[in-house]
């Protein structure tokens, strides 16, 4: 027998919808979001948007052996800033950026990208924007949307705040994988430029900007607008020049520059007996970078394993071919410099030198 709470006050019942979770406004802002969601897709969707799951097929992708390839991310604090500029149509880019980019330096082409938003009490025009953001990411990382979640929690954040998180899967010939295994003495590493901070090192930067007199609205005249949207330029998706590379060149290896910096994310395509030696005075900190460092009296130290301070993709590619890498790049219209080389590991160990 199931007996009434006796405990319940007053003389009704609470529906989910007083609890704070609207399903049929959550319905509305699906059907709202549906006809930009099908236009990133692909013949290979068979899928409808509303299924318990999506459906990709892999008919057609002619390889000897494939490998499905995945990833999962989020942007990080760097919502805080979207959140206090009212502007959320840029997070969605990043969402898909911070994914994307981590199967290409595998060599994979993308397929399909899911996400999932959760807030405590769903704003339809937040969601909105945040939605033709990841649209728009994944056109230009050249997959299809093909589902994902949205999480109305309250309680569990507070009211104007949302988290995001992002998974993608792609596909590479076995044979064709970038893993970083024929890495050797002699080679040269390349750096392509970032687009900004893309969505790393973001708690350090609300907290240099909350310890001094700025606010995000402030116009930086040495930046050329205003701070919040300076800082919430979106993360570059470098699907297209990698896949332009992959198709003529040997690419050893590459390295997505996120947390950690160029150090930190280039060891880890490293083979055990090399080390990259990278020339400090390559390329110079964009002005975002310096104003940062400036305004906090950061060493470089503390910025280069922070902060992807203007290169957000490193490649590994033999010295041959380096002038011909380069030339492709600036086709691409794309920032590149030879920042570096790989020698031989010494014996300390230590798989990375600074120059």
């Amino acid at each position: 027998m199931i007996i009434a709470n006796s405990n319940m006050k007053g003389s009704g019942m609470v529906t989910y919808k007083e609890a704070g979770v609207d399903i049929a406004k959550a319905d509305d802002f699906v059907r709202g979001i549906a006809a930009r969601i099908k236009e990133t897709w692909s013949p290979e969707v068979k899928s409808e948007l509303g299924d318990f799951a999506a459906l990709y097929s892999l008919l057609g992708y002619e390889m000897e052996h494939p490998v499905l390839v995945s990833s999962t991310d989020g942007v990080g604090t760097k919502l805080k800033i979207a959140m206090a500029m009212n502007t959320h149509d840029t997070v969605g880019i990043d969402l898909v950026a911070m994914c994307v980019n981590d199967i290409l330096v595998k060599g994979a082409r993308p397929l399909f990208f899911l996400d999932y938003l959760a807030c405590g009490q769903l704003d339809p025009t937040v969601g909105r924007e945040i939605v033709e953001g990841i649209a728009k990411g994944c056109e230009e990382a050249e997959c299809a949307l093909v589902g994902g979640e949205t999480a109305e929690m309250p309680g569990m954040y507070a009211p104007g705040e949302y988290d995001l998180a992002g998974f993608v899967v792609g596909i590479v010939d076995d044979e064709a994988t970038v893993d970083g295994t024929d890495i050797a003495s002699g080679d040269a590493v390349v750096g392509v430029a970032s687009s900004g901070l893309h969505s790393n090192g973001f708690s350090l930067v609300r907290k240099i900007v909350a310890e001094s007199s700025l606010e995000y609205e402030n116009l930086i005249p040495e930046l050329g607008g205003r701070l919040g949207d300076i800082l919430l330029t979106p993360t570059r998706i470098y699907a297209k020049t990698v896949k332009s590379l992959l198709r003529d060149f040997d690419i050893k290896g590459m390295a997505h520059i996120t947390g950690g910096g160029i150090p930190g994310n280039c060891v880890r395509v490293l083979p055990n007996s090399t080390a990259m030696r990278v020339r400090r005075d390559a390329w110079t900190f964009p002005p975002v970078f310096a104003f940062i460092q400036n305004l906090a009296r950061l060493s470089d130290e503390e910025m280069l394993k922070t902060f992807n301070c203007g290169i957000g993709l490193v490649l590994v590619v033999s010295p041959e071919i380096v002038d011909e890498v380069l030339l492709r790049l600036e086709g691409l219209k794309e920032t590149a410099f030879v920042i570096g080389d790989i020698v031989q590991r010494g014996k300390d160990g230590s798989p990375f030198l600074w120059e």
